[in-house]
């Protein structure tokens, strides 16, 4: 039995290896395309590893204030939109969960159907209502068109319902109010949920492109991903360069995965509650 239990283990170790390199790889090619000249990046045939390795591609991309900036201001709108995020969706799942109110169902059914709206489908018209609202190349038409999320609410709503009714009663009873409860009881219970949609709402904004470009004109504001974008349109021979940018801009995101994946873990077994 023991001998049996090392061999499945084994095998899924070099099954989940196998898994790791293969999602790693386009990231980790990036990573060392960024030391390589520029017409090395896509010259045939193909080479993993740079013949010779030049760190001027990432000393200058580092050495950019527009790029440095952009990630700055990115990183910055990720953060608030995240933050955003889980008080909006938080609030609102509690409520559906716990809370009794007029028209209720009728509301969550509402919310639930905008799931099933292609985001691009109504790219037009929300561009129409912003523009109108006078939010065009600000730092708030990045941010609060996308904070209400209908599956965040629905992920953190399906955890409350599990939370035992008996903790609320027992507060209910010496005294405490609803914002109390929430703050002290569910809150508190909430870390492993809140890292999977705060971690959610980050990627979404940083990777964001078609919003960006849409919305915001102003070289200041712009995001990550617009800058890349142009970097790729004004300088295409640079490919080195661009690929050093590129790695540089995964960075974040992975070093937040790195520092979150055990919390990443317990969110996605809590995710099977029913």
């Amino acid at each position: 039995m023991k001998t049996q239990n090392r061999i499945q283990s084994a095998a899924l170790s070099v099954i989940g290896g196998a898994i790791a390199l293969i999602a790693l790889f386009p990231l980790l090619w990036v990573a060392l395309a960024g030391f390589k000249e520029k017409t090395e990046v896509l010259s045939t045939p193909f080479r993993f590893f740079p013949k010779q390795w030049l760190v001027a591609n990432y000393t200058d991309i580092l050495g950019d204030a527009t790029f440095l900036k952009s990630m700055g201001v990115t990183f910055g709108g990720a953060v608030l939109f995240a933050a955003l995020s889980l008080f909006v969706n938080a609030t609102a799942a509690y409520a559906f969960a716990r809370l009794e109110f007029r028209f209720k169902g009728f509301l969550w059914v509402y919310v639930i159907l905008t799931m099933f709206i292609p985001g691009m489908a109504i790219l037009l018209t929300s561009f129409i209502v912003v523009d109108k609202m006078g939010m065009l190349d600000t730092l708030a038409v990045l941010v609060l068109p996308g904070v209400a999320s209908a599956g965040h609410m629905f992920f953190i709503r399906q955890f409350y319902l599990n939370v035992p009714l008996a903790l609320e009663e027992a507060a209910l009873i010496d005294g405490a109010g609803r914002l109390r409860i929430f703050s002290s009881i569910f809150l508190p219970m909430s870390f492993p949920v809140f890292v999977i949609v705060g971690i959610g709402s980050y990627l979404g904004y940083w990777n964001s492109f078609i919003w960006p470009t849409m919305t915001i004109t102003n070289p200041d504001l712009f995001q990550i991903m617009q800058y890349l974008y142009n970097f790729r349109s004004e300088r295409s021979t640079e490919l080195g360069m661009l690929m050093a940018g590129s790695a540089v801009t995964a960075l974040p995101t992975v070093v937040l995965f790195l520092i979150f994946q055990k919390y990443i873990i317990s969110g996605i077994k809590i995710s099977g509650l029913k």
